[in-house]
């Protein structure tokens, strides 16, 4: 019969909220869109005006 490796003692809430400190979510960086000013992801179309590198590329 195989014995499966199980912890000698329980994890303490210090250390599992230490492992845990890099869980948090971040907001998205935005930026200002250089055709209509309007907040977009980078290396993205624009939502607002249809925008990408200078160019139109979706009709809105």
């Amino acid at each position: 019969m195989a014995k499966h490796p199980v912890p000698k003692k329980k994890t303490s809430k210090s250390k599992r909220d230490m492992r845990r400190s890099h869980h948090a979510l971040v907001p998205p960086n935005l930026n200002a869109c250089p055709h209509c000013h309007a907040k977009k992801l980078s290396h993205h179309i624009c939502p607002s005006c249809g925008y990408y590198d200078g160019r139109q590329v979706l009709a809105v």
